[in-house]
């Protein structure tokens, strides 16, 4: 059961000046049905640095149901010269709207983008108090609803009603630290994918060189004050900065519209201090920087988010460990346990890593080691190899698509207890090609020898011979076979081995990790002997050529666990020429004699 959300009536205040010199904390309510338009209003927000100031609104009007059944819009005028120029600025998103001294409601909309004259929408206060009352995710904090100060009293809106409006959501302003513009913008896809319209221009106070306490005592806020959420903080950070609107006690709600809209969830709440305002008449934005942790979000809510102090949420932490010659120091920073993010954001510290620095120093190319550690399993290693930076970067897209795929499971809901990328450079630049193949003969007997000469080529280097030689097996007697030289991911694919793991042919998170370590290496090549077969596929064994009778008796018993596939066997393989990057595929008939 969630706590009951109890009402403290408290006695009608006649309308009293709004004292400028600090913000009201735990003002008493006017109710949406008291205002009427005209009414002079100040909105308290921050410009620059950390303190909060004022600046002057006038209601218009009431926009009712504007933003679903029960959920209503003020609508007033930005008539303060400072904000009328700029209009509703990225960043002040939950700014308290005050009116007599009263808590009216807090910025949340910016309406329209190039008016002649600015207005704004505001979410109103009794609709962001329900957000506390909404029972918790699977991972949240349970949360305490927050006590009314005032009365609420009547939602319905009466007076005049203004025209409706063209209006969005103002973006919080997400800005990413520790990170080179360049490198910002080559992810700015793997963020817009998430919902995310990311900043380059940010920074942060959390850094190796300069790191911010993560259990400093809990600071006070008040409305008025600049909050973040934070998605990843360390040397790398992604936050998104918005307003303190209501606070009471250790209990706060910000923004006044939704973050990512992601409901029940857990997102920590930092410190930030305000650079400046970037006007523009497209969208004002404020660049900030973010500090160290000092609470948890635990809703994010169509009316606005809802946190507490003093308490940090679960992350992940994910460390990059460098070559030893560049005599750099290791990146460390913590990433949201959200399966979107987590991957997106732990793949653009890697890119900062190789390509962000004056001492990357990897142009001839380097190996980049993926070791994901989950509770009570051994950790998990993926190697890949790339040419250089360029190669990296026309990669990256891939390099995310099978980090999630790591990340993520459809069995249980487990996040990795730390990711580590160990980055290593090669000597020379690692790709290669292959000139030739020949097969020893093309008819062979069993207990023959055959060898295999493979002519290959580096970088900017002399041709070289690769020979393997092997004993053909009794058991291949009288087969129709081919020999095979590709690359791991290709042999995989020829073989049944999809790189995306079938859920249905799986039944457990263990099962799902066992799948992952199977698959072949992405450098250098396989030289396999391979033969046509209907496989059938029981989780990720498969049986060759199984008799039709027992193949429609698992079919029928469970379908979806049970598939029939026409692939190729291994019947033999070896990797070959590892350290280097191949984009072939050779394939040679082979005769066995009976």
């Amino acid at each position: 059961m969630r706590p009951a959300f109890k009402f403290a009536c408290l006695a009608v205040f006649a309308t009293l000046a709004l004292d400028l010199s600090a913000v009201p904390v735990n003002a008493p309510l006017i109710p949406l049905a008291e205002l009427q338009p005209g009414m002079k209003g100040e909105v308290w927000t921050v410009f620059q640095g950390r303190d909060s100031e004022p600046f002057t609104v006038q209601v218009t009007g009431i926009l009712r149901n504007a933003l679903g059944p029960g959920k209503s819009m003020i609508l007033c005028e930005l008539t303060d010269p400072r904000v009328q120029n700029m209009g509703a600025v990225a960043g002040m998103s939950g700014s308290p709207l005050y009116i007599g001294g009263k808590l009216a409601g807090v910025l949340a909309y910016q309406i329209q983008r190039f008016e002649t004259v600015r207005y704004a929408g505001f979410t109103p206060i009794s609709d962001m108090l329900e957000v506390s009352t909404l029972p918790p995710g699977r991972d949240s904090f349970v949360p305490t609803p927050i006590p009314v100060k005032g009365d609420r009293g009547n939602t319905r809106a009466t007076g005049p009603v203004a025209a409706p409006a063209p209006f969005t959501a103002i973006t919080p302003a997400f800005s990413l630290g520790g990170l080179a513009p360049d490198v910002a913008a080559l992810l700015e896809p793997q963020f817009a994918a998430l919902g995310l319209s990311v900043n380059a221009l940010g920074g942060n106070d959390g850094g190796s060189d300069n790191p911010a306490p993560d259990s400093a005592p809990p600071k006070s806020l008040r409305p008025g004050d600049v909050v973040a959420v934070a998605l990843a903080v360390g040397d790398i950070s992604l936050a998104g900065t918005g307003t303190v609107s209501y606070v009471d006690g250790n209990r706060i709600l910000a923004f006044g519209h939704p973050m990512l809209s992601l409901g029940a969830t857990e997102l920590p709440m930092a410190s930030a201090e305000i650079v400046t305002i970037l006007p523009s008449q497209y969208n004002s934005i404020k660049l900030s920087n973010t500090g160290g942790i000092i609470g948890s979000f635990s809703q994010d809510r169509l009316s606005g988010i809802y946190g507490e102090l003093g308490r940090k949420p679960a992350m992940v932490p994910v460390d990059i460990d460098f070559p030893a010659r560049l005599n750099r120091k290791s990146l460390h920073f913590e990433v949201v346990r959200n399966e979107q993010v987590l991957p997106t954001i732990a793949a653009t510290g890697l890119a900062q890593a190789v390509m962000g620095s004056n001492e990357s120093g990897l142009a001839q190319g380097f190996k980049v080691t993926t070791t994901v550690s989950f509770p009570g399993s051994a950790p998990v290693e993926l190697s890949q190899l790339y040419p250089g930076p360029q190669g990296f970067r026309q990669g990256l897209g891939d390099f995310v698509g099978n980090l999630s795929l790591w990340l993520f499971n459809p069995y249980e809901r487990v996040f990795p207890e730390r990711i580590r990328f160990s980055i290593e450079d090669t000597p020379e630049t690692p790709s290669g090609t292959i000139e030739q193949m020949q097969v020893s003969r093309a008819e062979a007997s069993p207990g023959s020898p055959l060898t295999v000469t493979i002519g290959w080529r580096g970088f900017q280097n002399e041709s070289a011979t690769e020979t393997v030689s092997f004993t053909v097996p009794p058991e291949w007697a009288g087969k129709q076979l081919e020999v095979v030289l590709t690359t791991g991911p290709a042999l995989d694919e020829f073989t049944g081995r999809a790189r995306a793991v079938p859920v249905a042919q799986l039944r457990s998170f263990e099962e799902y990790i066992s799948a992952l370590r199977d698959f072949r290496q992405s450098d250098g090549l396989y030289l396999a002997v391979v033969e046509k077969a209907r496989l059938m596929t029981d989780q990720r064994a498969t049986t060759p050529d199984m008799p039709g009778s027992l193949e429609r008796i698992a079919r029928q018993a469970d379908e979806a666990r049970f598939q029939r596939k026409e692939a190729v066997e291994t019947l033999w393989e070896q990797r070959v020429l590892p350290g280097r990057l191949f984009n072939i595929l050779v394939r040679r008939p082979l005769v066995i004699t009976d």
